[in-house]
């Protein structure tokens, strides 16, 4: 006899964590994946140094070269597919390749090097895909809220702003739901819009 199949098909969606050089984004797809994580992380060379601004974080050793992935099930047919993008501009060629279908973004920022989470925040912008800013709060790095980080990076209004450990498993669960929330009330407004 047969299986059944069910009457829906599973549902995959794919979801970006994004930002700067060594703020987290492969910690936090570590963190939250329920399988263990595909990581193409290499070990940083001296070649590198000339094309690579590795300032604030010197003691990091290692750099994601094409992504990271990982994957949490919400319930049965409905999976969330993380994809971390690597931080350095010479590997942003990947990031068109790695939006396609994307339902959002997470830009990590850290706010010792705000500056670092721009490109992504502007990238996303450019393409309308929709993202929330998760602040990953460094011990030691001084704090600031969500709307002063908001403002310093002059997002569109709206846009959420989330304070968040990379490390800690509820943390990040936190930021996607954040993200699939938002997410799901931008293409909601865009599909209301279009039919009127």
């Amino acid at each position: 006899m047969a299986s059944e199949r069910s009457d829906t098909a599973d549902l995959a969606l794919k979801i970006l964590v994004a930002g700067g050089f060594g703020v987290g984004k492969t910690t936090l797809v570590g963190a939250v994946s329920e399988i263990r994580p595909l990581r193409t992380e290499e070990e940083l060379s001296e070649a590198g140094q000339l094309v690579d601004d590795t300032g604030g974080v010197d003691r990091k050793t290692t750099t994601t070269v094409a992504m990271d992935f990982g994957r949490i099930t919400i319930r049965s047919g409905l999976s969330l597919y993380l994809f971390g993008t690597p931080g350095q501009d010479r590997f942003w060629f990947l990031w068109d390749e790695l939006s396609q279908g994307a339902l959002g973004a997470v830009v990590l920022a850290d706010t010792r090097r705000l500056e670092a989470c721009f490109p992504a925040v502007d990238y996303f912008e450019h393409r309308h895909i929709p993202f929330v800013v998760a602040v990953n709060c460094f011990p030691g790095a001084r704090s600031y809220g969500a709307h002063e980080v908001s403002r310093a990076l002059d997002l569109d209004r709206g846009t959420p702003v989330v304070l968040c450990d990379a490390r800690d498993r509820d943390s990040g669960k936190e930021v996607l739901v954040r993200l699939v929330e938002y997410a799901g009330r931008v293409h909601t407004a865009r599909l209301l819009d279009s039919v009127t």
